[in-house]
């Protein structure tokens, strides 16, 4: 176990620079080091290749406004005013859009972040243009949970009860949203839910919500089974229904080789085995009384998921290292401060690190290592931040996190100071801080994503 550290960025500020950006707004980058020099278009024998850290997206707290900045200097790409205000934003796919999403209003829109590649067969080519509003827009009941996974998105609409609509899944492309097309493939389900669909190559698991009289859930808006479906000339077609029942589900996530739903009394557990899915159940653990893992973080590049078990209302989680080759979990220890709630989780680049992201200003590192033959995940080390005070934290606001897939760099939101904090995970740095003129919401990594790391 290695020690926690604080990092003082007084003592490592260089120099300030204002900056002028769209409409008016003035961002104030506080350069701390040098990450990377900015590097241009190369060509690379037959490809033609941007070196690039990406670009940043940051959605202002109560507000319809999202702001775009480029990693490589730090300056103010563009700012758009999105048609409605609280709609989280999340990474296309392909890292090229920005995903605009508003569950009340039914409303998915995008935002070019103007950075992405093409394979043109003999060459690849990468593209970099100003950002850009796209006049694209779905509209659907609900749209709720969103997954990207091997370059496809599936949107989770629960439908309405009281309007008698039923759930739909819409799978997308980045090359459907650049073709503004109409035509992408819909699953249209039997009735509506709270609900989630995993794209996993030409497969998507979707859940499967039962009549309520045969419903083993509880809540009966939420399913109790898992359907695979299966690619066919652009049309997904139902193959099968797993064996396995989820009562509750709540929750999903992939592994490099496995799908995992959260169920109240356990995790279901589904592979590709003969062009066919298997299931499997991990039960809940002796421990977990009243909790349920309702929510999971899977990454391509590891073995492991992991889970967070919690109870509704009430103010505690657990998290869970979970083996879905050898069905089993454990209680993770990332060794929180006193009285710190984890309020995110993520891998980085390459599954290298596991991360959370708590409340008290702390991001903690968890790094994989082999035991007696088995797979575990043990406390690396602690990065202390910020040094603001945390009873300042806006209302119903709080740090948040996206990652870089092409290196080892975190980038943490920071309401109370109006910035946001670039972590160096590789050697627990503080590399530069991109001070704000508005309350930061949500943010999320843009640009194009490399095979191998910077």
């Amino acid at each position: 176990m290695k020690c926690a550290f604080k990092l003082s960025l007084l003592s490592i500020i260089l120099s300030t620079t204002l900056l002028a950006g769209c409409g008016g707004a003035k961002t104030t980058i506080t350069e701390l080091e040098s990450s990377k020099e900015k590097q241009s278009e190369h060509d690379h024998g037959n490809d033609l290749i941007i070196d690039s850290l990406g670009r940043l997206a940051i959605s202002a707290a109560g507000s319809n406004d999202v702001s775009l900045y480029d990693l490589d200097d730090n300056t103010l790409l563009d700012s758009f005013s999105i048609p409605h205000d609280n709609s989280t934003i999340s990474a296309s796919a392909g890292f090229r859009y920005v995903v605009l999403k508003n569950r009340s209003q039914g409303y998915i829109g995008f935002i070019d972040g103007g950075l992405w590649r093409e394979d043109h067969v003999a060459h690849l080519h990468d593209y970099k243009q100003a950002p850009l509003m796209s006049s694209y827009d779905i509209h659907s009941s609900q749209p709720t949970h969103i997954v990207t996974h091997d370059g496809q998105m599936a949107i989770f609409n629960d439908g309405n009860a009281q309007a008698n609509i039923n759930a739909t899944i819409n799978i997308l492309s980045d090359n459907d949203i650049t073709a503004q097309s109409s035509t992408f493939p819909t699953i249209d389900l039997a009735m509506n839910m709270h609900g989630v669909a995993e794209p996993k190559g030409e497969h998507l698991l979707a859940t499967l919500r039962r009549d309520d009289s045969e419903s083993t859930s509880g809540n009966k808006i939420l399913p109790d089974q898992v359907a695979v479906y299966h690619l066919h000339n652009g049309e997904y077609e139902q193959e099968q229904i797993l064996s396995t029942v989820c009562p509750n589900l709540h929750g999903a996530a992939q592994s490099q080789h496995h799908v995992a739903f959260g169920c109240s009394d356990g995790v279901l557990i589904a592979h590709e085995h003969n062009d066919e899915y298997e299931s499997e159940k991990i039960i809940n653990l002796a421990d977990f009384g009243e909790l349920r893992i309702g929510k999971l973080i899977g990454n391509e590049h590891s073995n492991t998921l992991f889970g967070v078990a919690s109870a509704h209302g009430e103010n505690i989680s657990k998290l869970y290292a979970i083996n879905p080759e050898e069905l089993t979990m454990e209680a993770v220890d990332w060794q929180p401060t006193d009285n710190a709630k984890a309020i995110n989780y993520a891998f980085s680049s390459e599954a290298k690190l596991f991360v959370v992201l708590d409340d008290k200003g702390y991001l903690t590192l968890l790094k994989p290592h082999q035991h007696n033959g088995h797979h575990e995940w043990e406390f690396e080390q602690r990065i202390d931040f910020s040094d603001q005070d945390m009873s300042l934290m806006p209302t119903d606001r709080s740090f948040q996190i996206t990652m870089s897939p092409n290196a080892q760099y975190a980038y943490i939101s920071d309401p109370i100071g109006k910035k946001v904090i670039h972590i160096n995970l590789s050697d627990a740095s503080i590399t530069t801080q991109l001070e704000l003129n508005f309350v930061p919401d949500n943010l999320t990594w843009l640009g194009i994503e490399d095979e191998h790391e910077h």
